[in-house]
C-alpha cells in the first residue's frame, strides 16, 4: 500500500507513523532507528539536560543524515529556555515538538530555523492555540497514554477528530493507547493524518530503558496503569501539578493514593522514597505506561517495528473496506 496523508507528505517519511518523544528513554539510536524504518523519529530531550544531548543529539543527527532520512526533537514546554531550543536547532533537526506548556516563546525561533513546528495538545483550549501559532503538525493526546498528560483530558477515541475538525487542513497525530496497526488504522480513520507511539517503542531493542522496564511492560496489563501525582511528589520531581502520569503500579501508589497533599507536606516519606531506591526496594524510575501495554508482547528491533505496525494496520483498513 502507498500510504500518502499530509504528515507522510511533509515530511516524506514511508509511514503516518512518529515516535513519541519520551524523555531520556527515546535516545538517539531509537530515534534513529524509527526514521530508518520509514516513520518520523524524535529525540526526547525532555528539559534539555546538555551532558544527554550532547551525547545522544549528535548520534541521531548523523545517522539520520547518512541515511537521508527526516528526524525530530522533542522538549517539555515548561523545563526549558530560548538557549537549550536554539543549540538543538543548531543541529538542524526536521521537526520540534513541544509538549506540556505554553509553546508561543518558542513557534518563530522553530520556523525561523527552518523546522517544522509540532505541538502537543491535551484540550481545545491547547489546540486552538496551537491553530493560532501556526502549528504545522498538531498532536492530539488522549489520556490513555503512557507518563504524562493532563489531569482532566479526554480519551483519544473522542479527542482525536474534534481536534481534525478544529484544525481544518494542519495535520494532526493521534497519541494515547496505539500500540498495534489496529490502533494507528482506526485513528485514521478518524481524520488523523498518523499516529504517534510511546509505550509500544519501548519494549524495542534500541530503547534507553533498563531491562526490568522493558520486562514490567512485556509483562503489563491496562488495569496495572493508573494516572496520579503520587510519583512525581514522591520523586520530588519539578512537574507541575496540571500533568498526572500514568505509570504501571508501584508501592508508594498503593501507601499514597488518594493522600497527595499529604505526602507532599512530609519531607521524612519523601526521604524514606529515596532510601528506598537506594537500597532497591522499588525501581529507581516509575515505569511509564498506557493503557494499551496489553498488546506488547515482544521486543523488536524499532525500524522493524514501524514497518511491522505499517504492515497490520493496511490489513486492518483493507478488512474494514471489505465490510
Amino acid at each position: 500500500m502507498a500510504w500518502a496523508t499530509s504528515f507522510t507528505r511533509l515530511f516524506g517519511v514511508r509511514y503516518p507513523i512518529a515516535l513519541a518523544p519520551m524523555g531520556g528513554s527515546a535516545g538517539g539510536a531509537l530515534a534513529a532507528a524509527v526514521s530508518r524504518g520509514g516513520g518520523l523519529g524524535m529525540l526526547g530531550a525532555g528539559g534539555g539536560d546538555p551532558e544527554w544531548l550532547a551525547r545522544e543529539l549528535p548520534l541521531l543527527a548523523e545517522s539520520a543524515r547518512s541515511a537521508g532520512k527526516p528526524w525530530g526533537v522533542g522538549f517539555l514546554t515548561w523545563a526549558i529556555d530560548t538557549n537549550t531550543v536554539d543549540r538543538v536547532l543548531e543541529h538542524e533537526p526536521r521537526a520540534v515538538m513541544l509538549s506540556f506548556g505554553d509553546p508561543s516563546p518558542f513557534a518563530e525561533r522553530i520556523r525561523a530555523a527552518g523546522a517544522a513546528l509540532i505541538i502537543q495538545v491535551t484540550d481545545l483550549e491547547e489546540a486552538r492555540q496551537a491553530v493560532d501559532l501556526g502549528a504545522d503538525v498538531i498532536v492530539a493526546q488522549g489520556t490513555e497514554s503512557g507518563g504524562h498528560g493532563a489531569r482532566s483530558g479526554r480519551s483519544t477515541l473522542p479527542f482525536v477528530p474534534v481536534v481534525v475538525d478544529l484544525a481544518a487542513g494542519v495535520p494532526v497525530l493521534a497519541a494515547g493507547g496505539i500500540a498495534d496497526g489496529r490502533g494507528v488504522a482506526a485513528v485514521l480513520a478518524l481524520g488523523a493524518a498518523g499516529a504517534l507511539l510511546g509505550t509500544r517503542f519501548q519494549a524495542t531493542t534500541e530503547a534507553l530503558v533498563d531491562p526490568s522496564v522493558t520486562k514490567a511492560i512485556l509483562t503489563g496489563r491496562a488495569q496495572d496503569t493508573e494516572r496520579s501525582r503520587v510519583l512525581d511528589i514522591a520523586r520530588s520531581s519539578r512537574w507541575p501539578s496540571r500533568w498526572t502520569a500514568r505509570t504501571l503500579g508501584h508501592p508508594f501508589l498503593d501507601q499514597w493514593r488518594g493522600r497527595e497533599a499529604e505526602l507532599a507536606a512530609d519531607p521524612q516519606a519523601q526521604r524514606d522514597y529515596r532510601d528506598a531506591v537506594a537500597r532497591g526496594d522499588v525501581p529507581p524510575l516509575p515505569v511509564w505506561a498506557g493503557e494499551a501495554v496489553d498488546l506488547i508482547d515482544d521486543l523488536p528491533s524499532a525500524a522493524d517495528l514501524v514497518a511491522a505496525l505499517a504492515e497490520q494496520a493496511e490489513r486492518a483498513l483493507a478488512g474494514a473496506g471489505r465490510m
